[in-house]
């Protein structure tokens, strides 16, 4: 099969199974298709059951057919409709933020639903696409949130984020904690770039060309942001703060022993993803 035999099939069902099919013999992910379906016009799987028997638009499948093109060229579904969805909300993203993964999703669901009932000041660093300090806020409206990047678009990103979800929260172009306004913070939280440099090799080459290298790669095997974080961070937490940063799953000993050294007291835990593997670094200062 190719892509001018899709053009044979006439109806929703018969389009979908047939672009799946596609996929798979070129040993790409076939719910792809269905996904691409689903969030370029808006559709729930639903809807795709109930007319599945009706003949496809031709421009909509003009469209569809343009959108798996790319795809099989290797670009991410989420650049093709421009946004991936985190924590039941949809988020824009582009080639200037990073793509937000199900395995941050999860650690921001386990910190959140463990937060004291209290109004925080909150520190996301290196927020991209804004999705963990947009989603704490929406989430704990009482709480005051402000997002950090170095990237002058990734934080415009983040801005049209916020305004397009409602949360009112404040931003900040700076080089982690650099540009900050004097405060202190309960809760900082960062997915900061932790990908050594000499792992280029192996990534994905939809990650290399899609998704920016500023927010992937750092130096000293990818721990160089960690030991900056933990020579600024303590100047700017309350007593009792705790910091959640994520980890590349080969990092938990490092960044543990790079934040024991200056937070002694504190109670340094490790958390796994839904894979079994080292996913976060969380801190717990204590007054």
């Amino acid at each position: 099969m190719n892509m001018n035999d899709l053009n044979h099939k006439n109806t929703i069902r018969e389009v979908l199974s047939g672009a799946s099919s596609f996929l798979n013999a070129q040993g790409l992910e076939g719910y792809a298709a269905e996904w691409l379906l689903k969030e370029r016009f808006d559709l729930s799987k639903t809807t795709i059951v109930k007319r599945g028997s009706e003949t496809m638009p031709f421009e909509m499948k003009a469209r569809f057919f343009n959108d798996l093109e790319q795809y099989i060229g290797g670009r991410p579904v989420q650049h093709i409709v421009g946004h991936e969805w985190f924590y039941d909300r949809k988020f824009t993203v582009t080639s200037d933020t990073l793509i937000p993964r199900p395995e941050t999703e999860e650690w921001f669901d386990r910190y959140l639903k463990g937060l004291p009932d209290r109004q925080l000041t909150v520190l996301d660093i290196g927020t991209g696409t804004g999705v963990l300090g947009i989603s704490h806020k929406l989430e704990r409206p009482k709480d005051e949130v402000t997002l950090v990047d170095i990237s002058p678009e990734a934080l415009a990103i983040a801005q049209k984020n916020a305004q397009q979800l409602g949360a009112d929260v404040n931003v900040c172009l700076s080089d982690l904690t650099a540009e900050l306004q004097s405060g202190k913070y309960d809760l900082v939280v960062s997915n900061p770039p932790y990908i050594s440099t000499a792992e280029h090799s192996e990534m994905d080459r939809s990650v290399l060309e899609y998704e920016p290298a500023l927010a992937l790669f750092a130096e000293q095997e990818g721990l160089e942001i960690y030991k900056r974080l933990a020579s600024e961070l303590p100047a700017i937490l309350e007593e009792d703060a705790q910091i959640i940063l994520e980890i590349g799953y080969r990092q938990a000993a490092s960044v543990k022993a790079i934040f024991e050294k200056v937070l002694p007291d504190a109670d340094i835990t490790i958390w796994k993803d839904m894979a079994g593997l080292d996913r976060v670094v969380y801190i717990q200062t204590v007054k």
